[in-house]
């Protein structure tokens, strides 16, 4: 490689990349994923490690992680969880332990192909997007108990959220790490993802492109119909905190308010009955209602001021800024240890070129 061809070569060079893939009780596949792994980043011109979180499995999965790591070396990190936590869990668990400046995250059933991976980082980096996810449009699944329930979660999350997508269910995802180190992820939270990244930025930069889904070959899906019913759980606390998090006073005290408002204008009308017309309003119902109305709205306007002093206190003990800063591709840093290195040539082909100057330069001398 030429002097020229090195410095092209950097400057296509794209920036560090960490691979997330859960796994639970996957023993089956452990093989057959590290190895599509690597065959889909065979060409990818950066450092990359891949990070697979072993989610308390009870068949193996990871000691079968561990060898995998031996064969192909220090890139390839095994995350073991001390028990199932589930999948938001782990997949937390390697988003906290990744250190590239990009984080792919993918199931290890071999649904999806990673070969997909370097395709969708091209795009990301191209539409200087911060979210990209994939669109399972082909989906190789159950209509029934798996494509129609999901849907209808599709529809049922991009109305309430804002952010419209095709797919939220597929794990095949690349993100900034900047960006989705500012998201914490709990209980099964991981279906809403791009609603969670929608409250640090905006949706228009978060996209969406069709990636190749394949049926699976081994092992058994961890998922069923019920959690049809827990994902509507779950968007009900998606709403609240993409729009109240940092001021859920404004959340509860709008109740309060409208409560307490209906509640003064019963009171005065029956203020009204009773001193000006001279009618008796204890036994009425309407006085009953008022009075629940008031009392509601005074708990409803406390409850916002204590929420607001428990969102101070967690924004300033934690140290979590509501803001994320913009940090391009090109200041990605690279060349750490525990990378798969592979198109690192730069540095080798500078120096050959310049021992091949100072060789030039001796026999000039000599002669």
């Amino acid at each position: 490689m030429t002097l020229t061809e090195a410095n092209t070569s950097a400057a296509t060079q794209k920036p560090s990349l960490s691979v997330v893939i859960p796994m639970f009780n996957e023993i089956e596949n452990v093989g057959p994923m590290v190895a599509r792994v690597h065959e889909g980043l065979a060409s990818y011109n950066g450092d990359w490690e891949l990070l697979v979180v072993d989610d308390g499995s009870t068949d193996g999965t990871p000691q079968a992680l561990k060898k995998e790591s031996e064969k192909y070396g220090s890139h390839v990190r095994v995350v073991e969880l001390r028990r199932n936590f589930g999948q938001t869990a782990a997949m937390q668990a390697g988003i906290d332990e990744a250190r590239g400046y990009l984080i792919a995250t993918l199931d290890g059933d071999l649904q999806n192909d990673p070969a997909d991976i370097p395709r969708m980082v091209d795009h990301l980096l191209e539409n200087d997007l911060d979210l990209l996810t994939g669109w399972r449009k082909n989906r190789k699944d159950d209509l029934v108990l798996r494509k129609i329930p999901s849907r209808i979660a599709n529809r049922l999350i991009g109305k309430i959220t804002g952010v419209r997508i095709n797919d939220y269910g597929c794990s095949l995802k690349i993100y900034k790490s900047s960006v989705i180190k500012q998201v914490r992820l709990y209980g099964e939270m991981h279906r809403f993802i791009p609603a969670w990244v929608a409250a640090v930025v905006p949706p228009s930069r978060i996209g969406e492109i069709v990636v190749t889904h394949n049926a699976r070959v081994a092992g058994e899906s961890k998922y069923g119909i019920s959690r049809t019913f827990r994902v509507i759980l779950d968007l009900l606390s998606v709403y609240f905190f993409m729009r109240y998090r940092a001021r859920p006073g404004h959340f509860f005290g709008s109740i309060g308010l409208a409560l307490g408002s209906m509640g003064g204008l019963m009171m005065t009308y029956l203020a009204f009955v009773k001193f000006i017309l001279g009618e008796d309003i204890g036994n009425r119902p309407l006085f009953l209602i008022a009075v629940v109305c008031v009392i509601a709205a005074l708990q409803f306007l406390t409850t916002g001021v204590l929420s607001e002093l428990i969102s101070r206190t967690y924004f300033e003990s934690s140290q979590r800024q509501q803001y994320v800063i913009y940090h391009p591709a090109a200041d990605a840093d690279k060349g750490e240890p525990g990378w798969n290195q592979q198109q690192n040539t730069v540095t080798a082909a500078t120096t050959t070129q310049t021992e091949a100057n100072a060789s030039g330069g001796d026999d000039q001398h000599a002669s």
